[in-house]
């Protein structure tokens, strides 16, 4: 009597997809270990006024986006419209930002970034790049030319980053 034949064994999982999933992994959680540590470097002085880093945030994105609703504020930021009604209240308090109305509908205000907001971004901008270089000048040269390779791909990471931010988790 003739058996029929048994199936070939479902094939397992590649070594070389395994190892490329591994490595990528282990970059991941060295990258979010070394952001981590970094953080705090931009803000180991206080900032001017009370720009916190969520304000400096909510500054930044009016700089790269423009005037927004401040429902489109809250989306970009990735916070509750109420906590950015608040932070939109202190900011226009402090001068940082000015409120228009909504062309498209008057029942809105749009929120914007004003002359002096820009200037005290640039001015923590500039802070912030001071004593990132302060702590890149330490580095061997070697490390710094390996820093420097690195950079496309951390500006890229970054990109895929800000064009879809639910991908990457939030706080690192």
């Amino acid at each position: 009597m003739m058996t029929a034949p048994e199936p070939a064994p479902a094939p397992g999982p590649d070594p070389a997809e395994i190892a490329e999933i591994a490595e990528a992994a282990e970059i991941a959680g060295r990258l979010r270990l070394a952001i981590q540590h970094l953080l705090p470097v931009p803000r180991a002085r206080s900032a001017p006024g009370d720009l916190t880093p969520s304000r400096q945030a909510a500054l930044a994105a009016l700089a790269a986006h423009g005037p927004l609703r401040i429902s489109e504020l809250a989306v970009r930021m990735g916070i509750a419209l109420s906590t950015t009604s608040r932070m939109v209240d202190l900011l226009d308090s402090t001068g940082w930002i000015q409120r228009h109305p909504d062309p498209q509908d008057q029942r809105a205000s749009v929120v914007a970034l004003s002359r002096t907001g820009r200037a005290v971004l640039e001015a923590r901008r500039r802070e912030t790049a001071a004593r990132l270089a302060e702590q890149i000048a330490l580095l061997t040269a070697e490390e710094q030319r390996a820093l420097y390779a690195a950079l496309p791909a951390l500006e890229a990471l970054s990109e895929r980053a800000a064009t879809y931010p639910g991908e990457l988790p939030r706080g690192i």
